[in-house]
């Protein structure tokens, strides 16, 4: 699959497996401005070497994580996106790290993923060093996980999911789910312990009522015997059935200005309209993704009667939109294909 990074510039990836990756930036790209012909004079002494020595510079950041606890300290201000990511998970002890990255707002308050490969400070358009620990990219099988505390972050996001309402649930699936976070937090039910009421202080749906929490309570006094992990898995397990799970949503126009969602998840770029699904193109399916000014398109390869390739069209915001969803689709189709 070709990738276009954008006007006039393009990346061909090779044969599967082997890595996109993103040119750098035009002021990444330029050489260091030569030294030229300076002129010194003779009395000027040269500098110590002690005074002419530079000290690294830090900057403090902020980092919200999934439980909303605040991780603050300071990191050197040339440092790297990924610099930043290995200490918030070096705090969490977190080992499958590359599910996860760090999120922050530009200055119309658009969410943007920070970039691993490029130093935090050209990113940046605010002062304060701000950001918010999530799950990036959703496994399509939590259980394949390798540790439990991966699965533990992965089931606070999808909490933090629910409650926004990225992630709709039925009322069946919000008890139900919200049975299993009761048990992963409390235990096992002990009528001492919990008393009548005792699910009032937990989160469970955007809108909870009485009956939610009475049905949450019926389900988990059913549980007995199951282990916090094991509850975890149960959730993810029923969690990942939802037809929303993971999908990252943008919004849009078509070719004739009907407003759409386009979503982006592991298995490729979903089309939605009023709240469904019209069309779905699979990451095998598309043969370019690209973008030129608030226009996002991509090249589909041409279906079992079809002749030639097609590329449709989508109208997004402006050109930072554009280019927003266009990366978060090459990071995607990198990441799970």
């Amino acid at each position: 699959m070709r990738t276009e990074t954008g006007p006039g510039t393009e990346v061909t990836p090779q044969h599967k497996g082997t890595e996109v990756t993103f040119p750098e930036s035009d002021s990444d790209g330029k050489m260091a401005k030569e030294v030229g012909n300076y002129r010194t004079t003779s009395n000027k002494s040269p500098r110590s070497p002690q005074k002419g020595s530079k000290r690294s510079k830090t900057v403090p950041f902020k980092v919200t994580l999934l439980d909303s606890s605040i991780y603050e300290e300071n990191i050197e201000k040339q440092c790297k996106g990924q610099v930043l990511l290995d200490l918030v998970c070096e705090h969490l002890n977190l080992m499958e790290k590359d599910y996860f990255g760090l999120t922050f707002s530009d200055s119309d308050s658009q969410k943007n993923w920070l970039d691993l490969s490029k130093e935090i400070k050209k990113q940046m358009r605010t002062s304060s060093w701000q950001f918010n620990f999530a799950v990036k990219f959703y496994p399509p099988d939590p259980s394949q996980l390798m540790e439990d505390i991966t699965r533990y972050y992965l089931c606070l996001q999808l909490r933090n999911d629910i409650l926004s309402g990225r992630l709709p649930c039925s009322f069946v699936t919000h008890a139900l789910l919200g049975s299993y976070t009761v048990q992963a937090e409390l235990g096992d039910f002990d009528q001492d312990d919990h008393g009548s009421d005792y699910v009032s202080d937990f989160h469970f749906a955007p809108n909870q009522t009485r009956e939610l929490e009475e049905r949450v309570m019926e389900l988990h006094r059913t549980y007995r015997g199951m282990t916090p992990a094991e509850a975890e898995i149960n959730f993810l397990e029923n969690a990942k059935k939802l037809s929303m799970y993971g999908v990252d949503l943008h919004h849009a126009k078509d070719s004739e200005g009907i407003d759409l969602m386009l979503g982006v998840c592991a298995n490729g770029l979903l089309i939605y309209r009023d709240r469904l699904r019209i069309n779905r193109f699979a990451w095998p399916k598309i043969l370019k993704i690209s973008y030129k000014r608030s226009n996002f398109y991509i090249k589909i390869r041409p279906g079992e009667y079809e002749q030639f390739e097609s590329t449709i069209g989508f109208k997004l915001s402006n050109h930072r939109a554009a280019k927003r969803l266009w990366k978060v689709c090459i990071e995607h189709h990198t990441f799970f294909r």
